[in-house]
């Protein structure tokens, strides 16, 4: 389930508290309305009534979350044969049956012509016999995905390609029932020369109830806090960092020395380091939050369970085709027609549209 309601916002936890008052904290930001205290006070008596309604509804709609939290644990397990058996063949442990590996692809039939067809056959005939050793199930299928998909692909580096090599699956497993909510990536790693590790963690801390100071922006459960793990690296392996030298000059004797310094650098594997929320809630502080919530975010929702359709880009032409949907002739002029209204009126408007609010904590 894609629930566009998990938010990515890394909220800081600061600033000036609102005045105390005997209603829910909720109530007080009913000021915000233009002219409200204006409005009689039989008007205001009511307007409470239907927040305090509305905070009841949010309530409501936390519980919700929590019981879809647990269907999702309950339907992983039903799902996880299914990613076990794609795991061995990933990774060569078993070969599927030929009545596994019936597709129908009438499509890819329909655009190739006969002659096509034949040409297309020979060249697969040359290209398995030019084969000296036969490929072990479907090599680099997680780098593969990794490279196809932006997101992924921004994280990166080309020393992250020899280890990620190594990567066998990715799993989420969900918290226990009466547990804090949360989930867990797994990334499982063959025995590889890099790491002592077979699996890297990333747990991502969650809640579902209204925030006591701003109940109303309860959308649905939000991530708060992550935690990562640490990694065993090899002697000299650590792609996290890279190795300086720079000369050091005595200032009695002017003698000079070389001395090496380790500085960090970009690598996919700091996702496994992940920054700290701090009480002020630094602006570049809380982007960089937002950015590995959505990323554990999507790697939960659409990776894991549409593994295959990343690897051979079907996924990433539904995303696209999702994203970059065009408008009916009719409705682009119409919102033409509005936007040309809307430039008449006191407000002002921009051409480019705002970015995509973020919706993890």
């Amino acid at each position: 389930m894609d629930r566009k309601n998990e938010k990515s916002e890394a909220k800081g936890k600061g600033g000036n508290k609102p005045p105390q008052s005997d209603k829910p904290e909720g109530f007080l930001q009913v000021e915000r309305i233009p002219n409200f205290n204006l409005l009689p006070k039989s008007v205001k008596r009511r307007v409470y009534a239907l927040k305090r309604l509305q905070l009841q509804s949010a309530n409501i709609e936390a519980k919700f979350y929590e019981e879809v939290h647990e269907l999702e644990r309950k339907y992983a397990g039903l799902y996880q044969p299914m990613f076990d058996k794609r795991r061995e063949i990933v990774t060569g442990a078993v070969e599927p049956t030929d009545e596994e590996c019936e597709w129908q692809s009438d499509k890819e039939e329909e655009e190739l012509a006969a002659d096509l067809q034949k040409k297309a056959a020979l060249e697969e005939k040359q290209a398995d016999s030019a084969s000296a050793v036969e490929p072990k199930g479907i090599p680099e299928f997680w780098l593969s995905i990794f490279k196809h998909v932006d997101m992924l692909g921004e994280m990166l580096q080309e020393h992250d390609e020899p280890i990620l090599k190594h990567l066998q699956d990715i799993t989420v497993k969900f918290s226990e029932p009466g547990q804090p909510m949360s989930f867990t990536l797994e990334f499982h790693f063959e025995p590889n020369s890099f790491f002592s590790n077979s699996v890297l963690t990333k747990v991502y801390k969650m809640k579902s109830e209204p925030d006591a100071a701003d109940p109303f922006s309860f959308e649905g459960p939000e991530i708060v806090d992550c935690e990562g793990c640490k990694i065993d690296w090899q002697k000299g392996k650590d792609v996290t960092v890279k190795i300086v030298k720079k000369k050091q000059k005595h200032k009695g004797r002017g003698t000079v020395r070389m001395v090496t310094k380790e500085i960090p650098q970009d690598s996919f594997f700091n996702f496994f380091s992940p920054v700290k929320a701090t009480p002020d809630g630094m602006v570049n502080l809380d982007f960089t939050l937002a950015a590995d919530f959505e990323t554990g975010h999507f790697f939960r929702e659409r990776v894991i369970p549409r593994a295959v359709l990343y690897f051979t880009g079907e996924a990433l032409e539904d995303d696209d085709s999702f994203e970059e949907e065009d408008l009916e002739e009719g409705e682009e002029e119409d919102l033409d027609e509005e936007g040309e209204e809307e430039d008449e009126g006191d407000f002002n408007t921009t051409k480019d549209p705002p970015p995509a609010e973020c919706k993890q904590q």
